[in-house]
């Protein structure tokens, strides 16, 4: 299955709403009125993508082409670009399709250091072994560190995708303290000279200030070994939480200077348009989506391709 195809599964009860195609929505000769612009403001509003990009785009519709004759083509065409401009954002570096690394941050010399952030529930445990399988087909060395000591079913959990993946995993006993795992994966990483170190943390709710606080010195235990740790700060977000996603996306960032989102479960909303609501009021790329529950169902983020496949036609 091609990456447009997977992006079309994991976008399909999103579509549901949408009902698919522009072209569905808007029919040649009809005239482009309120009425049709309501209606598709409260199919946009529907997917979660917000009131802020939802407005902005009817009223891109509604300036370029309300009152006229509807041209299927050229409204698409607007829809498209406005989309891709909200998700692309105005200073986000461009990363290269084909490299599906070229998100990450990558440490002058040593290992890079990605720390890992989310609530319980949000997939982050599935998400990190996603990402270090990701790591491992692009020929990279990888340290896995099960900093999420409070719960004993997630070190097993990683332990087992560590086994599975064959790669090294850091982990203590119950209820150890997350940064002196940290500490231990970093020299772990340097010991074994991995190109990666992974460092997973506990999940916890953002209104937890003693939880959050820990995220900090977790950063601040890992740059006493290397001072700029951690190059990435990856906060893993559910996309079926549609707009609670924001508010865990702005407390997480202030606390772990967050550099990038991965949106997990994709596949399993109708709220797919949470991703352009998060990426304009947050201004945090979006660097990854899981559009599946397999190892590989972890996708590079390109905005051409999520527009495309979130108002495709439905495979026959």
């Amino acid at each position: 299955m091609g990456l447009f195809d997977r992006l079309k599964r994991g976008l399909e009860k999103t579509r549901q709403i949408l009902r698919t195609d522009i072209r569905d929505l808007f029919r040649s000769g009809e005239i482009l009125d309120e009425r049709l612009l309501r209606d598709f403001e409260g199919r946009l509003i529907r997917t979660d993508m917000g009131v802020t990009a939802t407005t902005q785009i009817i009223n891109r519709l509604r300036n370029d082409h309300g009152g006229r004759t509807v041209d299927v083509d050229a409204i698409w065409k607007t829809v498209h670009d406005e989309l891709v401009d909200l998700l692309k954002g105005k200073n986000d570096v461009r990363w290269d399709l084909a490299n599906p690394l070229s998100p990450l941050a990558k440490a002058g010399s040593g290992p890079t250091v990605i720390l890992v952030a989310g609530v319980n529930g949000v997939g982050k445990t599935t998400s990190i072994a996603k990402l270090a399988n990701l790591l491992q087909k692009g020929g990279q060395s990888v340290v896995l560190a099960a900093g999420d000591t409070f719960r004993a079913a997630a070190v097993e959990q990683l332990t087992m995708w560590s086994q599975r993946l064959g790669c090294t995993i850091v982990r203590k006993e119950s209820n150890s303290d997350p940064a002196a795992v940290a500490w231990d994966g970093v020299h772990k990483a340097l010991e074994l000279g991995a190109d990666y170190l992974i460092v997973d943390t506990a999940g916890r709710l953002q209104n937890q200030k003693n939880l959050m606080d820990e995220l900090g010195k977790i950063r601040r235990v890992m740059q006493k070994v290397i001072p700029d740790a951690p190059h990435e700060s990856l906060l893993v977000l559910d996309a079926t939480t549609g707009h609670n996603g924001l508010s865990q996306a702005r407390s997480f960032s202030a606390a772990t200077g967050c550099t990038g989102l991965v949106l997990a479960k994709l596949d399993g909303t109708a709220r797919g348009g949470i991703v352009v609501a998060i990426r304009q009021e947050m201004g945090i790329p979006v660097k990854y989506i899981g559009v599946g529950e397999q190892i590989d169902d972890l996708e590079l983020f390109d905005p051409n391709g999520f527009v495309e496949a979130l108002f495709s036609r439905p495979s026959a």
